[in-house]
C-alpha cells in the first residue's frame, strides 16, 4: 500500500496548528454542514418551501437504473477526499475549500429561499433492488433544500480539483468530468432534483472556482494569454 505523505499516527489535537497537520482543521467544515443540514431538513416545513420545476423534468422519466450512479457518487466523493487527504495534501486543501464554498452558498440559499421538489413517483412501476434502494433514500432524505444541487456541486468540485493536478492522469480527469455529467442527469432521473437545481449549481461552482483557484491557477494563465 502506498505510504501517506503525512504520518497521521503522530497527529494529536495539540499539534493541529503545525504545518503538516493544519489541513485537518478543514474537516470541521463537515461538522458545520451537517448541523445546517439538520436545521434545513427538520426545522423548515415543506409548506414554506418553494416548489422547483421545469419542463425538462417532465421530459426525463424516472429510471431506477440510475440509482447505481447515485450510490456510486458517495464513494467517489469520499474516495477523492480520502485519497487526497492521504497522498496529496494540497489537493485536499483545494477540494475541501471548494466543497466548503458550495456548502455555505447552498445552505444560505436553503435558508433564505427554501426549496422543495414534488417530482418523486407515488409508486414504482417495478419492484426490484434498485427501486428498494430509491425507496430507502426517499425515506431518510426529504425532498426539501434542493436548489442548488450539492450532488452536482460536489461532483464538479472533485473534477475541477483533479483537473488542476498535474500528476492526475488525463484519462482520470476525463472520467471524472464524464461522471459529473452523468450525475447531473442521474439526480433528475431518480427524481432527487429538478433540472433547475442542476443549472443553479453552475454559478455556485463558478464562485467556488474563482475563490479557490482564481489567484493560484487562473490569474497567471490569464496574464499569459
Amino acid at each position: 500500500m502506498k505510504k501517506p505523505v503525512v504520518d497521521y499516527r503522530e497527529f494529536r489535537f495539540s499539534r493541529i496548528n503545525e504545518p503538516r497537520f493544519s489541513h485537518v482543521k478543514l474537516l470541521a467544515g463537515w461538522i458545520v454542514y451537517f448541523a445546517m443540514y439538520f436545521i434545513t431538513e427538520n426545522l423548515i416545513p415543506p409548506e414554506r418551501c418553494h416548489a422547483v420545476h421545469s419542463v425538462l423534468d417532465d421530459l426525463i422519466p424516472f429510471n431506477e437504473f440510475f440509482a447505481i450512479f447515485y450510490v456510486a457518487w458517495f464513494f467517489v466523493v469520499f474516495g477523492a477526499l480520502l485519497y487526497s487527504f492521504l497522498y496529496n495534501v494540497e489537493g485536499f486543501r483545494n477540494l475541501q475549500r471548494f466543497l466548503i464554498v458550495t456548502q455555505v452558498v447552498a445552505m444560505a440559499v436553503y435558508v433564505i429561499w427554501p426549496s422543495r421538489q414534488d417530482l418523486r413517483p407515488e409508486s414504482f412501476a417495478r419492484d426490484n433492488l434498485l427501486t428498494w434502494v430509491m425507496g430507502f433514500i426517499y425515506a431518510f432524505d426529504t425532498p426539501t433544500g434542493v436548489c442548488p444541487s450539492l450532488h452536482v456541486g460536489y461532483s464538479i468540485a472533485v473534477a475541477a480539483t483533479a483537473q488542476k493536478d498535474a500528476r492526475f492522469p488525463a484519462w482520470g480527469k476525463a472520467a471524472l468530468w464524464l461522471f459529473t455529467a452523468l450525475i447531473a442527469y442521474t439526480v433528475c432521473a431518480v427524481k432527487q432534483h429538478s433540472a433547475v437545481d442542476v443549472l443553479a449549481a453552475l454559478p455556485m461552482c463558478l464562485l467556488a472556482e474563482i475563490l479557490v483557484f482564481g489567484k493560484s491557477y487562473w490569474l497567471p494563465r490569464l496574464r499569459r494569454a
